[in-house]
């Protein structure tokens, strides 16, 4: 039987840069019944984005703002208790955009794909099969382009996206350097993702690091953070380099809007390409990549680590814990039904 209440996160102040646990409340509110054309749905996992950060925002971003007062928007892999669709039946699991909280009545245009019952931990559908193994491999394969030889560099490479990215860069033949933080997740890199090489962003001379990792230039460079880290990659690109521009982590604050060097004479003289990718403008092709990032992991070409929270009440910090760098992996919440 249905409970008449679920608990949701909301958002109840409008955070300047990122969010912390006291900008969320939980609450309970009453479930309603699905009506034509929409699901109740019971949320297994519940996903932790750094892209969350902009969902949040005033302005400058590529969606409309959270309101005060709603849900935090998130995908979220549940299954459905109540069903107004004949595309979906009661006991389907689905993976969507049902927010942070425990129950969800959703629009059937909210679902992304039904997961399947399979050998793979549905939780998988929110990080290296979800949103972040997605954004990794169409990113890379439709920007980056890598090809057998060239050397690819991404920042943040012990994250989800980054991990993903690099796995992806490194099975199309090229050679993998990863920037991130920290010896341990330098050796997460190394041991686990496959990385040629990795270098701390946080130790002595990176700019002389990279140069010497990549001694014949950076043929893709796959950003994650803007900032400094990529400010000292971008001297060291390769005639003809692809650069995709993924996420945007070390700049702290959006507005006014933020200051650095300029690279056109870099894109100019090393006649090089830089682009953004925002997963919305290719959601038609979805169901393709991860069609190839399962076959993938089940040849065991391509692995992923998960950081798992319990509970509902990790809600409120998740997203400030990501940015301090806590995590070891994709960070999911896993709910008390899973």
């Amino acid at each position: 039987m249905v409970a008449s209440h679920s608990r949701k996160v909301i958002l109840t102040s409008r955070p300047q840069g990122v969010a912390q646990a006291e900008n969320f409340a939980i609450v309970e509110r009453e479930d309603r019944a699905p009506g034509a054309g929409e699901l109740l749905v019971e949320n297994l996992y519940l996903s932790v984005e750094p892209a969350m950060r902009g969902w949040i925002a005033d302005a400058g971003n590529y969606s409309d703002p959270v309101g005060i007062g709603q849900v935090m928007r998130a995908l979220a892999v549940g299954r459905v208790l109540a069903s107004g669709s004949s595309d979906h039946a009661e006991g389907d699991l689905v993976c969507g955009w049902f927010g942070w909280q425990e129950r969800a009545t959703v629009a059937v245009d909210k679902v992304i794909r039904k997961v399947p019952e399979n050998d793979l931990s549905p939780s998988l559908a929110l990080g290296v099969l979800g949103i972040n193994g997605v954004t990794a491999y169409l990113a890379m394969t439709g920007i980056g382009e890598p090809k057998p030889g060239e050397t690819v560099v991404v920042s943040t490479a012990a994250g989800s996206v980054g991990s993903a990215a690099g796995q992806v860069a490194s099975i199309l033949g090229a050679r993998t350097v990863g920037i991130t933080g920290g010896p341990a997740k330098v050796r997460q890199c190394i041991d686990e993702f496959g990385y040629d090489a990795a270098i701390d962003y946080r130790a002595e001379g990176l700019a002389e690091a990279i140069a010497e990792a990549c001694p014949d230039g950076v043929n893709v460079y796959y950003d994650n953070t803007a900032g400094a880290i990529s400010d000292a990659v971008y001297p060291q690109l390769a005639i003809g380099a692809r650069v995709v521009v993924c996420g945007t982590a070390a700049i702290a604050q959006w507005d006014p809007w933020p200051q650095g060097p300029r690279i056109e004479r870099h894109l100019l003289v090393k006649r090089a390409r830089m682009q953004g990718f925002v997963i919305f403008d290719h959601m038609d092709r979805w169901d393709a990549a991860v069609a190839q990032l399962s076959a993938w992991i089940r040849d065991g070409r391509l692995t992923y680590r998960e950081d798992v929270l319990e509970g509902i009440e990790a809600c409120p910090d998740a997203l400030a814990g990501l940015y301090r760098g806590e995590n070891m992996g994709k960070r999911v919440i896993r709910l008390a039904c899973a």
